[in-house]
């Protein structure tokens, strides 16, 4: 009887085939989940979520100057608050923020920090505040209360899981409260609230799950009745939220503000640049 089984050669080549098969077959399994996952669209809280809250440590470094002119006695000096008048040029205050999505694509915003300083130092020119003159070598203490109050409404023209990109129209309520006085002349005040429109463009993105970048930038140039104003603001912010309804942030804030309000007999104007880093927490839901 004649046996019909291949030769050596050929069981070998058959082996080294089904090898190959089966080599191939787990490379397949393999990269059908992986395929899977590169096509899933990462869903991350802060895109989605209809609440979201945070509370921060704002560290700004601040650069003011503010001008008080007077109808008696004309321009008044344009003073640098940090340098003439001995104020920190940084500090950490609290920031406060919240977002609201009314729908799938409107959304409510609003943000708040206050920045109060004194100053007490010996004056090295001659300083015109208002109606008030501070001669050379005059110890002033000053005072120069800050806060800003940003409300805004957003549309997101383009939305998906993971990426959202839109505009809005909202204000800055910028409000101050500068004093300067001395044994001599007593405290010379100046309040003003100016509301300062601006229009936004913002963006957010889901990186992960876990991880998403967002940004946003005001702008606007405004004259409204007794008030001028121009402002720029931009914000950057990095999210990691471990947790379902529990994260954290590292962002970037800065802030631009000219305001001119023109009185029946006083005009004061303002300066200001914020800019540093927020570290926060938030919560959504």
């Amino acid at each position: 009887m004649i046996s019909r089984t291949g030769s050596p050669a050929t069981h070998r080549k058959q082996r080294v085939r089904a090898l190959r098969l089966a080599v191939a077959g787990a490379a397949l399994l393999l990269c059908l989940p992986l395929a899977h996952a590169e096509d899933a669209v990462p869903i991350h809280p802060a895109l989605h979520d209809r609440f979201y809250v945070g509370l921060g440590a704002f560290v700004p470094k601040t650069s003011t100057s503010a001008q008080l002119n007077s109808s008696t006695l004309g321009v008044g000096t344009n003073i640098d608050f940090e340098r003439a008048l001995g104020m920190r040029t940084q500090k950490t205050l609290p920031d406060f923020f919240a977002r609201f999505r009314l729908t799938d694509r409107w959304r409510f915003e609003a943000e708040y920090f206050q920045l109060n300083r004194t100053g007490d130092k010996v004056t090295q020119n001659q300083i015109q505040w208002g109606d008030v003159i501070f001669p050379v070598n005059t110890q002033i203490q000053s005072k120069f209360d800050f806060s800003d109050t940003r409300v805004s409404a957003g549309y997101s023209f383009f939305r998906t899981a993971d990426k959202e990109l839109g505009v809005g129209f909202g204000f800055h309520l910028a409000s101050y409260d500068v004093a300067l006085s001395t044994a001599a002349t007593g405290n010379q005040a100046s309040k003003v609230l100016a509301p300062l429109p601006v229009l936004s463009a913002y963006g957010q993105f889901a990186l992960t799950e876990t991880w998403a970048v967002g940004g946003r930038l005001d702008r606007f140039v405004m004259t409204y009745d007794n008030y001028y104003g121009n402002i720029t603001s931009l914000a950057l912010d990095v999210n990691y939220q471990p947790f379902r309804h529990i994260g954290f942030g590292l962002a970037y804030r800065s802030l631009n503000i000219f305001a001119k309000a023109t009185g029946s007999t006083l005009t004061a104007e303002f300066n200001q640049t914020f800019q540093g880093p927020l570290l926060y927490m938030n919560a959504s839901f």
